[in-house]
């Protein structure tokens, strides 16, 4: 069962942006981390997306504003890897997150946990779980194992799902039509008009990373825009 203070996040984070602050290294340090979050908070993003117990616990100290918080682990054989084990959920929990994002697919986890017994440990301490997924099956099958929230977090990057350089809005529209629980829209929004369309197909809220707090994405955009050496000299 979702807890009363899940109902009250939820309410918190509708129809707003959260900003998920996962810049690659050297800029992924706790300090870099938790005075990007202060600033996302300043600006207006009403939750943090944040990967790691060290920069979970950095940004819990520096804000108030509620933590989605995943622990991302690769281990070999095993595909599901956001926040995909009890350690894992427990290390996000510990450190300050006040919602927990799990990879929401039927997938083998490395300690032998289902989807559902990870939800179920989350909501045990009182914690929220939003499910990243890519497909509606996959949506369907994480809100029968009690999700609170659904995300399209992982569409364009699985087999299973659609490909495409923007984000999975018919995805979005598919999960509020057939679930129950907040629709989330992560994945590939790129610009507010991104976001004004998933608010349009009925998502509860948007996450939005890269374009945000990612410079590499920044400055990769701009040098498309510059002009061929060939055309110069023409």
């Amino acid at each position: 069962m979702s807890t009363i203070r899940t109902s009250e996040l939820l309410q918190t984070i509708r129809h707003g942006l959260i900003v998920s602050c996962q810049p690659k290294a050297p800029l992924n340090r706790p300090d870099y981390v938790a005075d990007l979050a202060r600033t996302m908070v300043e600006e207006g993003a009403c939750a943090l997306r944040i990967e790691g117990a060290e920069r979970i616990e950095a940004v819990r100290l520096a804000v108030d504003a509620p933590i989605l918080g995943i622990i991302k682990r690769q281990v070999p054989g095993f595909d599901c890897y956001i926040t995909a084990t009890a350690a894992a959920v427990d290390a996000a929990i510990d450190a300050g997150a006040d919602l927990v994002a799990l990879d929401g697919r039927d997938l083998a986890r490395p300690d032998g946990s289902s989807l559902e017994d990870l939800v179920q440990r989350c909501h045990a301490r009182g914690v929220g779980v939003m499910a990243d997924i890519s497909t509606l099956a996959e949506g369907l099958h994480a809100t029968r194992c009690r999700v609170d929230l659904v995300a399209s977090t992982l569409s364009g990057y699985t087999p299973a799902s659609r490909p495409g350089p923007g984000p999975d809005l018919d995805l979005i529209a598919e999960l509020v039509a057939a679930t129950s629980v907040p629709v989330v829209a992560e994945g590939r929004l790129h610009t507010p008009e991104d976001v004004r369309a998933a608010f349009e197909r009925g998502a509860h809220a948007v996450v939005v990373g890269s374009a945000i707090t990612e410079p590499r994405f920044a400055i990769a955009r701009f040098l498309s825009g510059l002009p061929l050496a060939s055309s110069l000299d023409a």
